[in-house]
C-alpha cells in the first residue's frame, strides 16, 4: 500500500468478502486486522481477492512472534531493492543535470548535452527504477482503485510520450521535456525512501517490546542438570533457572530464591519487584540480583508480553473516528486529481492561452525558441498544448494522497508504542481520541483509590475464632480484597480452614456456601444484605455497626448471626497527586463504591470529593445505570479493577482498568494501566490529548498542502504572477509533504 487510496481500496475489498465482519487497515504497518467468521468465509479467499486487486498479502497468525528488525529476509531484500532503485534514479538525475549544464554552455560535454542522450536517460529511468511504479499504477487503475502510483505513472508517462511526439514530429510545436520523467522518478523515489525510513522508526517501540523476550532459556531437568532450550519449546509445569541479568522468558511463579526483578519495561514501575517463592513473574522482566528457579505457567501467545504486543498491534490497526474523513477523501482523491489534471489540460489548451497570451511568454525560455529545444524546469512551452501538458503533469505529480493516508496512523502508531513502553495499553486510535475528549472520571474505591489490600482491624463476635474460621473457609475461593484480608487474619492467628462446597457468588453482595462436615449454610457479605434476608440482628450489633467507620463484613451460620468484622483499606500513596493532576486538567471527578456510607464519606473528605460526587452501597447494576445517566451529558471514563466493575467499564465512554486488578476487568477496559501506580492515569490522558493535537496538525498540513499546491500546479497564479509549478518541483513538494507528516508524528512525546 502506498497511500490513503490504497487503504480505502483494501478495506473495501476485505469488507466485500464473505465472513469478514470488520476490517481495520493500517498504512504505516501495512497490515490488516480482521474479524472473520470462518464458517462463512476463509483466509485463502480473502488473500486471493486482495491479490486480484493488486495487493498481494500473507496471513500472520496471532501466535507468530512479531518480526524484529533484521529477522525477516524479505524485509531486507525490500530495503536493498529500494536502495538500488534510488541509487539508479539519482545517478540518472545527476546525468540529466550535467546534460542541462552542457546544453547551457556551462560544461563542455557534447554528447551528454544532446537531445537523444536525454531521451535515452528518460527511457532507462522508465524501464529501470520507474517500472514498479508504472506496473503498480496500471494494476491499481485496472482494479478500479487508482493509487499514488497511478498519478505518478500518468505524470511520468504523459511527459515521456509527449516528448517522444515532439522529438519525432517537430511540426506539432511541443517542447521536449525528457528531463521531467528522470527528475520526477528521482524525487518520488527519494521521498518514498525517506518516508520509509521515518515510517520504520514509528514501529520501533513495538519491536523493542518484542525483543524483551529472549530466544533461549535454561531448563532445569529432574536430575538437577541444566539444558539450554528454545523458549518456544518450554511447556507449563517445567522449571527454568534465571541468572542475574537474564530476561524472564515466559510467565511463571518463583519456586526458589530471592531477588530484585526490574518490571519497568512492562509496567513503567521505577522500583524493582522483590521476588520470592510464590511471586508471579511476567515474561520480559529482568532479574537483577540473584539466581531464581521458576515454574513455567504460560507460554507463547498466552504470556503477558505476547498479550501486550497483541493489544498494541490491534490498537494500531483500529482507526480513530477523526481518521474517517481523511480516509474517505483519500479514497476518492485520485479520481478528483485525474479530473482536475484533465480539466487543467483542456482549459489551458482551448481557452487559457487565448485569454492570457502572456502566459506563453512567461513560460517560454526566450533565448531558445526552436520547438526542438529541451525545456528546463517548468519552461519551454511555446504552444497552448505544450503549456497544457506541462500543467496537467504538474497537477498529477504534486497531489499527495500519501500525506492524507499517513496523517493519523503514523501518530497513532507512535503514541501506542510510547504508551506501551510505559505500561499504558490503549486499545486503538478510537480509544485515544475518546481519552483526549473526556469530561469526567469516575473511580471505583476498593483496589483503585485504595491499595485493595485491606486488613482486619476489629471483630465483634462471641466467638471470634469460629467466625474467622467460617468466613476464611468460604472466602478461600474468592479473589476479592476483603476475602484476602479475612484469609490473612486467619493465617496470622493460625486458624485451620474447613472444607466447604456449593460456594456461589451473589454479585455485589457476598458469598453463600455449605460446610461439608455438617451441611450447614454459611453466608459472608454486606450487613445490609444479610439483614434483608430476614436474619435476626441484636441491638449490640446494630449499635456497633452504626458507630464503626470502615468496611463491615457480616458472617452468619444457618439463621444465626455470628458477628461483624471491621476491615480497613489503605490509601494508595500516589492517589492525592493523581487526583490533583486530573482536576488541574479540568476533569470532574466522582467515586462510586459498594462500601458503606460511613467509609465512603470519610474517604471522600480525605480526597476532596464533594458529597454530590460520591456514591455508596452501589451494586454493579446501580453503577451501570448512574454511568449511563452521566454519559448522556458528557464524556465519562470509569476506573476500576474488579469483576464487579466489568459492566461499568464496558458501559463507560472509556473503561480504564488498573493492571493489578482482575483479568476480566482488563479484558473489558479500553485502557489498561499496568503496574500499581494511579499517577500514570493523568500522564496517559495527557499523552492522548497530545496525540490528538498531532493528528489535527497532520490533517491540517495534509489538507492544506493539497488545497494550496493543486491550484498553483493547475496554473491559478500563472496569469497574475507568472508563477509556474514545474513537474520536478511538484514531485519534490509531494515527497516532502509525506515526509513532513511522518516526522511530525515522530516528534510526539509522552
Amino acid at each position: 500500500m502506498k497511500c490513503g487510496g490504497c487503504v480505502r481500496s483494501v478495506e473495501r475489498t476485505l469488507l466485500d468478502q464473505p465472513g469478514v465482519q470488520r476490517a481495520d487497515v493500517n498504512l504505516v504497518s501495512r497490515a490488516a486486522w480482521l474479524d472473520l467468521a470462518e464458517s462463512e468465509g476463509s483466509v485463502e479467499a480473502v488473500l486471493q481477492a486482495l491479490a486480484d486487486r493488486g495487493f498481494p498479502a500473507r496471513e500472520r497468525s496471532l501466535n507468530q512472534p512479531l518480526e524484529t528488525p533484521g529477522s525477516d529476509d524479505s524485509a531486507g531484500q525490500s530495503w536493498w531493492r529500494q536502495w538500488r532503485q534510488l541509487m539508479v534514479a539519482l545517478l540518472l538525475l545527476l546525468l540529466s543535470v550535467l546534460g542541462h549544464l552542457s546544453e547551457a554552455g556551462r560544461l563542455s560535454l557534447p554528447v551528454i548535452g544532446s537531445l537523444p542522450f536525454h531521451a535515452a536517460l528518460a527511457t532507462v529511468a522508465l524501464i529501470g527504477p520507474g517500472r514498479p511504479i508504472l506496473v503498480g499504477g496500471v494494476l491499481a487503475a485496472r482494479s478500479g482503485a487508482p493509487s499514488m502510483d497511478t498519478l505518478v505513472g500518468l505524470g511520468v508517462g504523459s511527459a515521456y510520450l509527449a516528448s517522444l511526439v515532439a522529438l519525432f514530429w517537430p511540426q506539432v510545436g511541443w517542447p521536449c521535456f525528457f528531463n521531467e520523467p528522470v527528475m520526477l522518478l528521482g524525487f518520488v523515489l527519494l521521498g518514498r525512501f525517506l518516508e520509509e525510513r521515518a515510517r520504520y522508526r514509528t514501529g520501533q517501540a513495538l519491536k523493542q517490546l518484542a525483543q524483551l523476550q529472549p530466544e533461549t532459556a535454561r531448563l532445569l531437568l529432574d536430575d538437577g542438570a541444566i539444558r539450554e532450550v528454545r523458549v518456544g519449546a518450554l511447556r507449563p509445569g517445567e522449571r527454568v533457572q534465571l541468572l542475574p541479568g537474564d530476561r524472564v522468558p515466559v510467565d511463571g511463579v518463583v519456586m526458589q530464591g530471592h531477588s530484585a526483578v526490574d518490571v519497568s519495561s512492562l509496567t513503567g514501575e521505577p522500583l524493582p519487584l522483590e521476588a520470592e517463592p510464590g511471586t508471579e513473574l511476567a515474561s520480559g522482566s529482568l532479574n537483577l540480583e540473584a539466581p531464581l528457579a521458576m515454574e513455567v505457567q504460560r507460554v507463547g501467545s498466552e504470556t503477558a508480553l505476547a498479550r501486550i504486543i497483541q493489544l498494541v498491534e490491534q490498537a494500531q490497526a483500529r482507526r480513530a473516528p477523526i481518521q474517517g474523513l481523511a480516509d474517505r477523501v483519500a479514497g476518492r482523491f485520485c479520481y478528483f486529481v485525474i479530473g482536475l489534471a484533465l480539466a487543467a489540460f483542456l482549459f489551458w489548451w482551448l481557452i487559457g492561452a487565448d485569454l492570457w497570451p502572456q502566459v506563453l511568454e512567461a513560460s517560454a525560455p526566450g533565448m531558445m525558441a526552436h520547438p526542438m529545444h529541451h525545456a528546463g524546469l517548468g519552461s519551454g512551452a511555446e504552444t497552448p498544448i505544450g503549456l497544457a501538458l506541462q500543467l496537467a503533469i504538474a497537477v498529477l505529480v504534486v497531489a499527495c494522497p500519501c500525506a492524507l493516508g499517513l496523517a493519523t496512523p503514523t501518530v497513532i502508531t507512535v503514541a501506542t508504542g510510547l504508551a506501551a513502553r510505559r505500561g499504558w495499553l490503549f486499545r486503538g486510535g478510537d480509544v485515544l481520541e475518546t481519552a483526549a475528549g473526556l469530561d469526567q472520571v469516575v473511580f471505583d474505591k476498593t483496589g483503585t483509590l485504595t491499595l485493595g489490600r485491606p486488613l482486619v482491624t476489629a471483630i465483634r463476635a462471641d466467638d471470634p475464632e469460629r467466625l474467622l474460621q467460617l468466613a476464611a473457609s468460604l472466602e478461600q475461593t474468592s479473589r476479592h480484597p476483603l476475602a484476602h484480608a479475612l484469609l490473612q487474619e486467619a493465617q496470622r492467628r493460625e486458624i485451620p480452614l474447613l472444607p466447604v462446597s456449593q460456594v456461589r457468588n451473589v454479585t455485589g453482595e457476598g458469598l453463600i456456601g455449605r460446610l461439608e462436615a455438617c451441611g450447614t449454610e454459611v453466608r459472608v457479605g454486606k450487613p445490609e444484605w444479610l439483614q434483608g434476608t430476614g436474619l435476626s440482628w441484636g441491638e449490640a450489633f446494630t449499635t456497633w455497626q452504626a458507630k464503626t467507620e470502615g468496611t463491615l463484613v457480616a458472617v452468619a451460620e444457618a439463621d444465626r448471626l455470628l458477628g461483624l468484622v471491621q476491615i480497613e483499606d489503605q490509601l494508595r500513596s500516589d492517589v492525592l497527586t493523581a487526583l490533583q493532576q486530573l482536576r488541574k486538567q479540568g476533569l470532574q471527578l466522582a467515586m462510586f463504591s459498594g462500601d458503606r456510607e460511613v467509609a465512603v464519606r470519610r474517604l471522600g473528605q480525605q480526597l476532596g470529593f464533594a458529597e454530590s460526587e460520591l456514591g455508596w452501597q452501589m451494586r454493579p447494576e446501580q453503577k451501570l445505570a448512574r454511568l449511563e445517566q452521566l454519559g448522556r451529558q458528557r464524556q465519562v471514563a470509569m476506573v476500576g479493577d474488579g469483576i464487579n466493575d466489568a459492566p461499568a467499564l464496558a458501559a463507560a465512554d472509556l473503561g480504564i482498568a488498573i493492571g493489578t486488578g482482575t483479568q476480566i476487568a482488563q479484558d473489558t477496559a479500553d485502557l489498561v494501566l499496568l503496574g500499581d501506580r494511579l499517577d500514570n492515569l493523568p500522564e496517559a490522558l495527557r499523552l492522548a490529548r497530545r496525540t490528538l493535537a498531532k493528528v489535527r496538525q497532520n490533517l491540517t498540513w495534509a489538507f492544506g498542502y493539497n488545497l494550496i499546491a493543486l491550484p498553483i500546479a493547475a496554473g491559478a497564479l500563472l496569469p497574475s504572477h507568472g508563477l509556474l509549478l514545474s513537474p520536478p518541483l511538484a514531485a519534490l513538494l509531494m515527497a516532502l509533504s509525506s515526509v513532513t507528516v511522518v516526522v511530525n508524528a515522530l516528534a510526539l512525546r509522552p
